[in-house]
């Protein structure tokens, strides 16, 4: 059965890379989002990949919904044409409010930053807190290592079988919504024996 989402947590970077290639990607997953009536859940930014992503969503008439922490919103760097802004005080509550406004997940490229909101998915996911489709946009080969180390940690026995496929990765926005689209549930950590642990 294929899925339709109604919003869509993006993470990416605030960075502005000088690669343009970046940028423009950011903005054509914003548009897409957009125009295929998926909302934008992000982290609430006006600078770099976040701000690409919400301004070409905006643009393309679509509804995007900011999280920025308070700490960041002070600094001025919170984007005020968003749908809608909704300012916390932690990271743990703004990545929270990505899980419980969204049903699924888009990671772009980005730095530290996002790759703690992929992580904290993707073991969300292993233990049964979310049930959304996790995709990893690899343009570029942005993240071909960090698929590779994937791979590793399920070969040596880190990632446990059934959560291998858990990490949805695509080269393009159009497959990887196909693909999330048309995940399969996974087997939670809750739902497996204790002895199969």
């Amino acid at each position: 059965m294929t899925a339709t989402f109604t919003r869509l947590a993006v993470y990416c970077g605030s960075a502005t890379p000088a690669d343009p290639r970046y940028v423009e990607l950011a903005s054509e997953v914003g548009d897409t989002l957009a125009r295929k009536g998926i909302g934008v859940v992000y982290g609430g930014g006006k600078v770099g990949l976040m701000g690409a992503v919400a301004d070409a969503a905006l643009a393309a008439g679509g509804e995007v919904i900011g999280v920025i922490p308070k700490a960041l919103e002070s600094h001025e760097l919170a984007h005020r044409g968003c749908s809608e802004l909704h300012v916390v005080e932690t990271m743990h509550e703004r990545k929270q409010a990505f899980t419980d406004l969204s049903d699924g997940f888009v990671t772009l490229p980005g730095g530290v930053g996002t790759m703690d909101e992929l992580w904290e998915a993707v073991s969300w996911a292993q233990l049964g807190y979310h049930s959304s489709p996790v995709g990893l946009l690899n343009a570029f080969g942005f993240y071909d290592e960090l698929l590779a180390f994937n791979h590793k940690m399920a070969a040596e026995g880190f990632v446990r079988e059934p959560h291998r496929g858990i990490i949805i990765d695509a080269t393009s926005i159009g497959e990887l919504l196909d693909k999330m689209a048309n995940a399969a549930p996974i087997k939670t950590v809750l739902q497996i024996r204790s002895e199969d642990l």
